[in-house]
């Protein structure tokens, strides 16, 4: 069995999902899954605070990229044609022959992606020390502070919020906040 390639191919960004979904029916119909091996959008997990919930998102990493892995012996002719001439792609790079992904590139891509499958989120609108939030849940919700100190690991924050007039240190994670409109 040869070893499969990584290729990069340019679409229209924001329709790569609608892209990736007509490359594999394509697969399909024309029975070519022996040189098409994977169709895939690189996507990470990231989450907002959006009312004291937790959104989680896929985030594309490339916009206007999908990667598809194929046999390079096989990947040829009418199966580059046929992807390069659907509604919204633009070219493989290298447009008549394209030209596989160096492995390390590739996989740098791909660790990211498997990384983000751990669900090792990143806060998409990350909090800044001096900010205003407001904490909406806890002994101290409906409190307004400020924050002092992020420990992006444990997804806490050191806020200091004014009690009777002083401000006072406090603990809160990441779900307990929000920031102030």
């Amino acid at each position: 069995m040869e070893d499969s390639r990584w290729y990069s191919l340019r679409v229209i960004s924001g329709k790569e999902r609608v892209i990736k979904e007509r490359i594999e029916q394509e697969i399909q119909r024309n029975k070519w899954d022996s040189a098409v091996t994977s169709v895939l959008v690189p996507t990470e997990k990231v989450y907002k605070v959006r009312n004291g919930k937790k959104i989680v998102q896929d985030r594309n990493i490339l916009p206007g990229y999908i990667l598809i892995e194929a046999i390079p012996g096989k990947f040829s002719g009418e199966i580059i044609t046929t992807i390069q001439n659907l509604p919204n792609v633009i070219y493989f790079i290298e447009k008549n022959r394209p030209i596989p992904m160096k492995p390390a590139e590739a996989n740098r891509l791909l660790g990211k992606v498997d990384e983000s499958k751990d669900m090792t989120e990143a806060l998409l609108e990350p909090y800044l020390v001096g900010e205003t939030i407001k904490i909406i849940d806890g002994a101290f919700s409906g409190f307004v502070g400020d924050i002092q100190e992020i420990n992006e690991e444990k997804k806490k924050l050191k806020v200091i919020v004014k009690i009777f007039g002083r401000g006072t240190e406090v603990e809160l994670n990441f779900m307990q906040v929000e920031k102030q409109s």
